[in-house]
């Protein structure tokens, strides 16, 4: 077999059992989800009203601010599931299996790879249950067929980005405690971003960060994508700012676990 087959197998192998401690520790899943779908119903039901009114849309009102606040709540809640890979990489590397799979005749980036892959189905789920409490509450996507597979996309490959930064980071650290803390600052770019006002609303220096960081270009290629706003260049971007962020966190978690001694 070749080294490429045995690295696919040995990945499939690694995916197999994050996916499966998965299943025995739901919650992490569960958090992926509930966080967003807690920040949905505040949002929608608590300051959706006046929020869409300032919209500017043809019906305002929270109907409008629905249509406007899921993109950044299901990038909100991809964010989220950074800390759990984080903390499931840490764990590995405190507990010692880590040790015992450098031991063995595992291809080094197919344990790696586990932890992405399995951390991207886990956040697709958890991004379907989001999506299933949005259409409860009223979100009305105007999407085609193509759209929606295009957006689908867009998630596959900004979860695959954080996935690879989140491992990285769960890497950095030396504790599961410390883990669990170093990916929050990801969850709150939606909020800096265009996810959940305008740009346009904010302070000039805010306002700059808004429309320079990664998730604003994204965000605003789902919404265009989903309720067809006019999206751009930001597709260009978001291709551009996950490929960089999932290189970035590629190497350095590659780094770390090659330099970093597993306890």
């Amino acid at each position: 077999m070749t080294a490429p087959a045995l690295t696919v197998r040995d990945s499939a192998t690694m995916l197999r059992r994050n996916l499966r401690r998965a299943v025995r520790y739901p919650s992490l899943t569960l958090i992926v989800a509930a966080v967003p779908i807690v920040f949905l119903l505040l949002f929608v039901f608590v300051l959706g009203g006046t929020l869409g009114a300032g919209l500017g849309g043809p019906s305002g009102g929270r109907a409008e601010y629905v249509a406007y606040v899921i993109p950044g709540i299901l990038l909100l809640a991809i964010a989220g599931g950074a800390q759990g890979t984080a903390i499931g990489v840490a764990m590995d590397m405190t507990e010692g299996i880590i040790a015992r799979f450098r031991t063995m005749s595992i291809s080094r980036t197919a344990v790696l790879t586990g932890h992405v892959v399995g951390a991207v189905v886990q956040t697709m789920v958890g991004l379907a249950v989001v999506l299933a409490v949005a259409l409860l509450v009223g979100f009305r996507p105007d999407a085609s067929l193509v759209e929606w597979l295009a957006a689908t996309g867009v998630l596959v490959l900004v979860a695959v980005a954080l996935s690879w930064l989140s491992v990285a980071m769960g890497l950095a650290t030396k504790t599961v405690e410390a883990a669990s803390n170093l990916p929050m600052p990801l969850a709150l770019l939606p909020f800096f971003g265009s996810g959940f006002v305008p740009v346009e609303s904010m302070p000039a220096g805010l306002r700059w960060f808004a429309e320079h960081q990664p998730f604003t270009p994204l965000i605003e290629t789902l919404r265009g994508l989903l309720t067809g706003t006019a999206i751009g260049s930001s597709a260009v971007l978001s291709v551009v700012w996950c490929a960089a962020i999932a290189g970035a966190g590629y190497l350095w978690a590659r780094r770390n676990y090659e330099r970093r001694p597993a306890r």
